[in-house]
């Protein structure tokens, strides 16, 4: 398999396994989308992590295997592209890339569905497609423009240069730097902490903040407002709030 999904204690790790580089071949992408789909209906994935092993994330689309695809060949497979990794991003769940070595083009943008990037300090992430005489497919052109703004994405989409990781923390791109050898017990630690917390609280949140993003802002009260409201439903919201009451914050255990 190219991509598999190892789950312990509650943290899920969608792992790239596609030597030399984790190219992102068509049942690649297929394969993640299942996975994703997987970690979210199991009851036992509180929280994900994405790792391409110790030397490299992604190092994007199987060029070779596109070469051959002509306009209507691609017509198709762009929806699945952009399908797979939208699964991700659809993840009801804290989700952190654990980024190594390169993560470029549908690499960078595997990278972009996670909640959280946490890169090793010789990362280098990118989106070269302009150098092939196309634009990145599989959700760059959104969702890097959303994160960093549209500025610094079309910095990196217009030249396709490649940004190390000390840059990519600077502009927004990761949200922490790490050495090479820790960067996945770093992404697991921080999966693992929130694996631990209430679970449809981190989902009420998580589909406020992605769903808000996505309208206006009385649009995005209203979604907020819901879940706050619906939270009190919860058998965790009580937890959470007679622990705080009778132990002080920050002692509530959720199941």
């Amino acid at each position: 398999m190219t991509v598999s999904l190892e789950v312990a204690e509650g943290v899920g790790t969608l792992r790239l396994d596609r030597p030399p580089m984790n190219a992102l071949d068509v049942a690649t992408q297929d394969r993640i989308r299942e996975l994703a789909e997987e970690a979210t209906r199991r009851e036992d994935v509180r929280a994900v992590v994405i790792y391409g092993g110790e030397k490299v994330f992604a190092a994007g689309a199987d060029i070779k295997e596109m070469q051959v695809m002509d306009h209507a060949a691609m017509v198709v497979r762009a929806r699945a592209l952009q399908d797979s990794f939208t699964a991700v991003a659809r993840i009801p769940k804290p989700v952190v890339a654990a980024v190594t070595g390169y993560a470029l083009g549908g690499g960078c943008e595997l990278a972009l569905c996670a909640d959280y990037r946490i890169a090793a300090d010789n990362a280098k992430l990118g989106q070269p497609e302009i150098l092939l005489g196309l634009i990145p497919g599989a959700g760059g052109t959104q969702r890097l423009s959303r994160l960093i703004g549209p500025s610094k994405a079309k910095d990196l989409i217009f030249t396709g240069r490649q940004v190390k990781a000390d840059e990519a923390l600077t502009i927004g791109l990761v949200d922490r730097v790490v050495p090479a050898a820790e960067v996945y017990e770093a992404a697991h630690a921080w999966a693992a902490r929130l694996a631990r917390g209430p679970a449809i609280a981190l989902r009420a949140a998580k589909e406020s903040v992605d769903a808000g993003l996505e309208t206006d802002l009385e649009t995005g009260l209203a979604i907020e407002r819901n879940w706050f409201a619906g939270l009190f439903a919860t058998e965790d919201r009580e937890r959470g709030m007679r622990s705080f009451v009778e132990e002080g914050p920050g002692k509530a255990e959720f199941l």
